[in-house]
């Protein structure tokens, strides 16, 4: 299989997502495939120099100005797709892959794999798995089509390490299409924090309803966030109620996370929740509730008043950390 990874760029570097993307092309590549990455946007060379130790045959760039629109990405990434005959494209099941690589699919008539959890290949063909039911049951599918795009859950697939050697960089031309010219880039508006980005994050610690208000989250749980360097994380409870911004969210309808230490504080873990979380290494949950059902999938559980003990808790890691 010819495969082309579509890297992600933010602000001229190229995002995690990205490597969840590599390591799926080098599993599909190991029975004696190949692939390329495709690096485009502003600044795509310069993030294209980050990827130059990572297995890939050649790093495409394609420098394209003026913030991310989906009409301008779209056309050349078909493009590139048709000329190196590529039979797989693939790109992270982000915002910007779903909403990228269902216009690419379309352009080029390829069958689709979505949030791919798996991917395992037998006599020839590829069959994926993915969830189904907010993470209940998983189902297997394969795509028919010539071409196939597939979109990975970045936290079903570990981030990429390099792997030695040093991939070849050539420069293509931007594609332009008459549909691009009737959409403009305005601004991006996007939250700045000194903590990590919540879906890349190696530590998450989130909160929930329980916590009451938002100067709850401020005073009780952001010291122990910040104590663990970690990212800070909310229910859909939390979020709707107002105590923190929706970007926020962990859960099915939110950001699915699965860092190496997950951390719920007053979350009692609703399936739609569960659902974003639980691929996380290591589970604490910290509940009153005996029964909540993250009791189900928590690897510790601490039945107790967070009030009382996230303070404790946060004191403790200070501690050891000075």
């Amino acid at each position: 299989m010819k495969i082309l990874v579509v890297a992600e760029l933010l602000e001229g570097k190229v995002r995690k997502t990205t490597l969840s993307a590599i390591t799926l092309a080098r599993q599909l590549a190991a029975s004696g495939g190949s692939y390329d990455v495709l690096v485009l946007g502003e600044g795509a060379r310069g993030a294209a120099e980050e990827l130059k130790g990572y297995g890939a045959g050649k790093l495409i760039c394609v420098e394209i100005g003026g913030g991310y629109l989906c009409e301008k990405y779209a056309p050349t990434v078909a493009a590139q797709a048709k000329e190196g005959s590529y039979e797989a494209l693939i790109a992270t099941s982000s915002a910007y892959g779903k909403d990228l690589m269902a216009r690419v699919a379309a352009k080029l008539g390829a069958g689709v794999a979505p949030d791919v959890a798996d991917a395992k290949a037998e006599g020839g063909k590829v069959s994926y798995r993915r969830a189904m039911f907010a993470g209940n049951a998983f189902g297997n599918l394969s795509v028919g089509t010539p071409v196939q795009v597939i979109t990975p859950r970045q936290s079903d697939f570990e981030a990429a390490e390099p792997s030695g050697g040093e991939s070849t960089l050539v420069e293509a031309p931007y594609v332009d299409d008459p549909l691009a010219s009737k959409v403009k880039f305005e601004k991006l508006e996007a939250v700045k924090s000194e903590r990590p980005e919540l879906s890349e994050a190696e530590v998450v610690v989130a909160g929930g309803r329980a916590l009451k208000s938002a100067e709850n989250f401020q005073k009780v749980l952001e010291p122990l966030v910040d104590a663990l360097g970690a990212a800070m994380g909310a229910s859909r409870a939390a979020c709707d109620a107002g105590y923190v911004s929706n970007d926020l969210q962990v859960g099915q309808t939110g950001k699915v996370v699965a860092p190496k230490l997950y951390i719920a504080v007053g979350i009692s873990g609703a399936i739609q929740h569960l659902a974003g979380m639980k691929g996380s290494k290591v589970i604490v949950a910290i509940n009153k509730d005996k029964e909540a059902p993250i009791a189900q999938v928590a690897d510790y559980y601490m039945a107790a008043d967070l009030f009382q003990i996230v303070p404790e808790l946060t004191q403790a890691v200070q501690g050891l950390k000075s």
